[in-house]
This record gives C-alpha cells, sequence and structure tokens, in this order.
C-alpha cells in the first residue's frame, strides 16, 4: 500500500522488456501494453516470421527478451533475437510458473513479460557463441561413442551365439587384437590357429588360450549379424573422427588470439591413452586455451578437461563462488526448511551432464591413494557410498572452479597426508570436548617390548 492508502503493484526494473511463449509452430510475443495498440502478437515458427519478430520486438525499443528453455525449439529463436542486439534471458521453466488454471499461450506470454518486467526471472546459463559451437560438437561426438557402444554389445551378442568366447581372452573385443579377429572373421576366416596368430604382443593371454576360445559353431545368420554390428561400428568410428577433427579446428580457431603461457607444459600425469579418447593431442590446446594444466587434478584427463571447457566456458565469473558453481551442478545439499525444520537436504535431480561426469571421475579416484581417493573413502565407511560419491564429485567440481577462476595450481597432498590431518583434527576436537567436560586426554605411551 502507498502512503496515500491505494494499492500499488510491483515495481517496474526492466521497462523495455518482453516476452516469448516458444512452441512447436508459433510464438507468441508480448510487450509493454503502453508501447503498442497490439501488446500480444503471434508468429509462424518459419525463420522469416521469427526474424520478423525479432525486427518488431526492435521498432518497439525493446531491450530485453525472457523465454522458457523449451525443448530445443527456442536455439534459433535465442540465436536470431541475440543477433539483433537484445539481450536474451532464458528462464527455467519450473521458476516462472503461473497460477494455475489460466494456462494458454498468450497468459505465458505475458505472465513472461510481467516476471522479466519486474526483475524476477534468472537467465540461465549459456556460454559464449564460439564455446558453444564447441559444446555441440563435443555432444554430437558423445552421442556417437554411445551409439558405437550398442553395436559393440551386438558384436559380442553374435560371437556368443558362435560360441566365440573372444571376450574371455581379451580385455577389449574393439581393442587391436580383438577387431583383427573379428575383421577376419567377417571376411571368411574360420581357421582357429589362423585367427590365434593375430594376437598382439601386448596380449596377456597365451596363443594357445586364444585359439581354445576362437573355436566356433558358425552358421551364417550368426556372421551376418556379425558382419552387420561391424560395419556400423566402423561407421560410427569415422564419423567421431570427422567429429575430432572438428573440435581441433574449433580449438585452434580459439586460441588464436591466446598468447602462449609464460611456463612451458609439463608432463602428463599419465601416459596411458584413455578408451574413446580424441585422436589429437588435446594438452597443448587447453592449456594455450585456459592458461592452465587442468590434468593435473586427479581424476581430470584430457577428454573430462575439454568437456568441463565445452560445458561451462572459460569464464567462470558467471557464477559468484564455489557454492553458486557447485549449486548449479546440483552437486550441492538441497534446502528445504519449514518453521525452522529441515525437511529434506538431498541433492536436486537433474539432467546436467558434468554433474554426471564428475560422478563418474569420482568413482575412478575412490580407488586411486591420492587425497582425492582417501576423502572418498572415509566418507563412504560414514555416510554410504552415494552421498560420498557426490561429495567427492562436488570437491573435483571445487577444484576445476578454483583453477579456472583463480589459476590456483593443484598439488597433490597424498592419502598419507590427508589421512594425518584428518587424525589431528580429530584429536583435537576430542582434547576440546574432553575439556568442557573437565577431563584432560593423556597419550598412551607404546609398551616396550
Amino acid at each position: 500500500m502507498s502512503k496515500q492508502g491505494k494499492a500499488m503493484g510491483l515495481p517496474v526494473i526492466n521497462a523495455y522488456a518482453a516476452g516469448v511463449d516458444i512452441g512447436a509452430r508459433i510464438q507468441v510475443a508480448a510487450v509493454p501494453p503502453e508501447l503498442c495498440d497490439s501488446p500480444v502478437q503471434t508468429f509462424q515458427c518459419f525463420t522469416a516470421d521469427i526474424e520478423r519478430m525479432a525486427d518488431w520486438l526492435v521498432s518497439l525499443g525493446i531491450k530485453t527478451v525472457a523465454m522458457e528453455s523449451t525443448g530445443v525449439y527456442w536455439i534459433p529463436v535465442y540465436e536470431i533475437l541475440e543477433d539483433r542486439g537484445l539481450e536474451v534471458v532464458l528462464a527455467n521453466a519450473r521458476e516462472c510458473k503461473a497460477v494455475p488454471g489460466r494456462k494458454s499461450d498468450v497468459n505465458d506470454a505475458q505472465w513472461l513479460q510481467r516476471l522479466h518486467a519486474c526483475g524476477l526471472l534468472r537467465a540461465g546459463f549459456r556460454p559464449a557463441r564460439d564455446i558453444a559451437a564447441l559444446r555441440a560438437y563435443m555432444r554430437v561426438r558423445d552421442r556417437h561413442l554411445e551409439y558405437a557402444a550398442a553395436h559393440i554389445q551386438h558384436m559380442q551378442k553374435a560371437l556368443t551365439h558362435m560360441n566365440l568366447q573372444l571376450h574371455h581372452v581379451v580385455s577389449d573385443v574393439t581393442g587391436v587384437t580383438g577387431m583383427k579377429i573379428i575383421r577376419s572373421i567377417v571376411a571368411g576366416e574360420r581357421d582357429p590357429d589362423v585367427l590365434a596368430s593375430m594376437r598382439d604382443v601386448r596380449c596377456r593371454e597365451s596363443v594357445e588360450t586364444i585359439r581354445a576360445a576362437l573355436v566356433g559353431n558358425y552358421q551364417p545368420e550368426h556372421v551376418f549379424a556379425l558382419a552387420q554390428a561391424l560395419a556400423l561400428y566402423e561407421a560410427y568410428q569415422a564419423r567421431i573422427a570427422d567429429c575430432d577433427a572438428q573440435i581441433e579446428q574449433t580449438l585452434e580457431l580459439l586460441i588464436a588470439d591466446k598468447a602462449q603461457p609464460q611456463e612451458p607444459l609439463g608432463a602428463p600425469r599419465s601416459r596411458t591413452k584413455q578408451t574413446n579418447s580424441l585422436n589429437f593431442d588435446v594438452r597443448p590446446l587447453l592449456y594455450q586455451l585456459t592458461g592452465i594444466d587442468l590434468t593435473q587434478i586427479h581424476g581430470i584427463g584430457p577428454s573430462v578437461a575439454l568437456e568441463l571447457v565445452a560445458e561451462c566456458g572459460t569464464d567462470l565469473s558467471r557464477w559468484p563462488t564455489e557454492k553458486h558453481f557447485t549449486s548449479w551442478l546440483t552437486l550441492s545439499p538441497g534446502c528445504k526448511i519449514s518453521g525452522g525444520k529441515v525437511l529434506s537436504s538431498h541433492t536436486r535431480k537433474s539432467n546436467n551432464r558434468i554433474a554426471a561426469r564428475l560422478r563418474l571421475v569420482a568413482t575412478a579416484v575412490g580407488r586411486t591413494e591420492t587425497a582425492l581417493g582417501a576423502f572418498y573413502r572415509r566418507l563412504a565407511t560414514r555416510i554410504g557410498k552415494a552421498k560420498a560419491l557426490t561429495a567427492t564429485a562436488r570437491k573435483i567440481a571445487i577444484l576445476f572452479y578454483r583453477a579456472m577462476r583463480f589459476g590456483m595450481r593443484y598439488q597433490d597432498p597424498g592419502a598419507d597426508q590427508y589421512e594425518r590431518r584428518y587424525r589431528e583434527r580429530v584429536v583435537k576436537q576430542l582434547h576440546r570436548r574432553a575439556a568442557h567436560f573437565g577431563f584432560a586426554l593423556q597419550p598412551i605411551e607404546p609398551s616396550v617390548s
């Protein structure tokens, strides 16, 4: 209420704000009623209509536009409006729900415009155009890897139908030995001695064991299924190679105006080539792009580091603190409180790609003799593996944030030092609690035998 007793609405912060309701066939745009006689207009989904909508908004003096992240339909609208010089706010649909019972495209557009005019919508994160292009290439590559993995299973199934126990004698059927044998079987070779002679020198199993595993029951239909799966797998490998070439070209464009770091790039922490890694050396390009070697953080290899940069960009100032960053990743505890009582502290469910990848990284790190591995194992015994996995993923995300935001260089203190520091904290806490109750703790002298 105002001083005169009149009702007042929410204050308008963005006077020239518009709202767009995104659909598969139409887009409904709403502007402030005082700017024109028809503040709500409907446009088709064709490019010419979207450009006409952008021109209409610019002609009215609109400075910023809000829209919901509806599927993938918002992407062309976002890019066209951004090219017109408008500030586009991509809002989470969960944060801009209207009052139920009056649901229509026109009402949604007007509600978005009203919320945005009052400054009640938060913009979702979208990287710069060049980083967004790198992210698109990485996501296409990941999709090809998923499809190729399905055809690996098809090859294993066809081999099992023929009782060829290749997966028991080689660690990876898509490795050097496995692919040579599979291609020879598809080409018509059936002699187990000839197939076993294709064993690579690095294979652990002997030639005799491999020969025994390759005596099979060859049936035409199963060989046909194997040939089909092999052809599809190799087709996806060719597409993955195309993606790698495009990713390398994009990285070279990103570092074109970047100066070489003063300190030379150190030796890689691990010389073992990771499965499904890119077919070019990523570390030098990433080091020049970010100015820091992200692969020194345990669990973050070149491919994971590239994916983190592609999804989050190189400027992490969009998140003021590491807590904001881990909250965006849905790796921080939830906060549902009512009446002073914590109703739930579970992490929110999300399809965030980085959160899923960091959980996989945490799983591998938990088996290493590092400080992060000791951290995971200590929490796993106390609160369970699932929560320890999320906590370790959050700690890795914090290390990535500090490296990108403040240039922090990670040095692993080691599992022993971590356990020693943890023991010192526990002992210090015990002394403090004992003193609070009027007792004093004395160390036990080791007995001399």
